[in-house]
C-alpha cells in the first residue's frame, strides 16, 4: 500500500514522476478530464442553476480504479497543471472521488526532471508530517 497517491493529467508524466518518487508513492493519471456536461439535454438544473456533470463513458473504469487507489492512500496529491483546465480537472477529481480536505493537497510540478521531482518530494514529505 502506498502512503501517498499522486494524480496527474498525463500518463507519460505519471510514469516519469513515479520513477523518481519511489515506493511510498503511487502515481496515477486521470488522462485529462474525467467528467463533462452531458451530450444530451441542458446539462444544468434550471431551478438551482447547478451543472449536471457526468463521468465520460470511456473514463468509468478509470474512475473506479482511482477510487480504489484513494481508499488505500493516506494522503492524496492532486498534481494537474497550473492552468484553468488543470484546476478544473483537479476540482472534478476532488468532487467525483469524494476527496476529504483533511488528506488531500493540491501541488504542481513545473518541471518533470529528476532534480525538480526530488525537491518536490522533500517538500511533500515535510507537508504530510
Amino acid at each position: 500500500m502506498s502512503k501517498n497517491l499522486v494524480i496527474v493529467e498525463s500518463p507519460a508524466k505519471a510514469k516519469t514522476i513515479q520513477k523518481y518518487l519511489g515506493k511510498d508513492f503511487e502515481v496515477k493519471s486521470s488522462f485529462g478530464h474525467i467528467r463533462d456536461l452531458p451530450k444530451k439535454g441542458m446539462g444544468i438544473d434550471l431551478q438551482s442553476f447547478t451543472p449536471d456533470y457526468e463521468v465520460s463513458a470511456d473514463k468509468k473504469k478509470l474512475v473506479t480504479e482511482l477510487k480504489a487507489a484513494v481508499k488505500k492512500a493516506e494522503m492524496i496529491w492532486l498534481a494537474s497543471d497550473e492552468d484553468r483546465e488543470g484546476e478544473a480537472i483537479a476540482w472534478h477529481l476532488s468532487q467525483e472521488l469524494k476527496l476529504n480536505d483533511d488528506n488531500t493537497k493540491r501541488i504542481v510540478f513545473h518541471e518533470i526532471t529528476k532534480n525538480a521531482i526530488l525537491i518536490k518530494k522533500s517538500r511533500i514529505l515535510s507537508l504530510s508530517e
